[in-house]
């Protein structure tokens, strides 16, 4: 089983001066998780090389078991640091594709059209397509082959509204991600702020927050094995 994540090349928060990313639980619990049922995964970016990571997602009260593990395994950090340029990805290649989120995706992800082109591609062929948190937001403008928008009538998850003003992003950030996927007709739930929640609708597959990547990369193995 091959799989692709996908990680963002944005590191600047908007115009505060300060640094953003993709999230390291986000990336290390799925990849762990995947890697140890056999997953082999490669990992890609729109810009390549080392994709930056969220300081904040480096703070004491975000570290878990998996992010713990990420920073003493080394050989992960070095593949980590050698991404693949998202243009040269061909769908036909994976069976499966992963976005971890943080709140780099809203800027570049959100608008690749490489990264549109690979979401397209997995959904239309049926394959796993997975995304956490703020990665729902490289859904924005993928739209499928009636013209209409991929979560038009799709069960969604997302970082909430709620999340986003706990941590004072709510004027920072480009869009709201719960927002842009109920405009895009997306139906949107959620639950409690910071607790685990993932929904799957067919081949698409969208968690709430950090602590639910763990249970998207669980649906999407689910998904390949049978």
């Amino acid at each position: 089983m091959k799989l692709l994540f996908v990680l963002t090349s944005h590191d600047k928060l908007g115009n505060t001066g300060k640094k953003t990313g993709f999230w390291i639980e986000e990336f290390a619990a799925p990849y762990y998780y995947l890697t140890e049922k056999g997953v082999e995964i490669t990992l890609a970016s729109p810009k390549g090389g080392q994709p930056p990571i969220d300081p904040s997602s480096d703070k004491p009260e975000n570290q878990t078991e998996a992010t713990k593990r990420f920073h003493s395994d080394k050989q992960l950090q070095e593949k980590l640091s050698k991404t693949i340029v998202l243009s040269e990805i061909n769908e036909k290649d994976y069976d499966a594709i992963f976005y971890p989120g943080g709140h780099g995706p809203l800027w570049d992800l959100a608008n690749d059209k490489d990264s549109i082109r690979l979401l397209q591609s997995f959904y239309n062929n049926h394959k796993p397509t997975g995304l956490v948190c703020h990665a729902p937001a490289a859904l924005k403008n993928v739209k499928i082959n009636t013209g209409e928008y991929l979560v038009k009538g799709k069960k969604v998850t997302g970082f909430t509204n709620t999340e986003e003003k706990a941590v004072e992003l709510i004027d920072v950030v480009p869009f709201l991600v719960e927002d842009m996927l109920k405009e895009n007709g997306g139906i949107y739930s959620k639950t409690e702020n910071w607790k685990p929640y993932s929904i799957q609708d067919g081949n698409l597959i969208t968690g709430q927050n950090p602590a639910s990547s763990e249970e998207v990369a669980e649906k999407i193995f689910n998904m390949l094995k049978n």
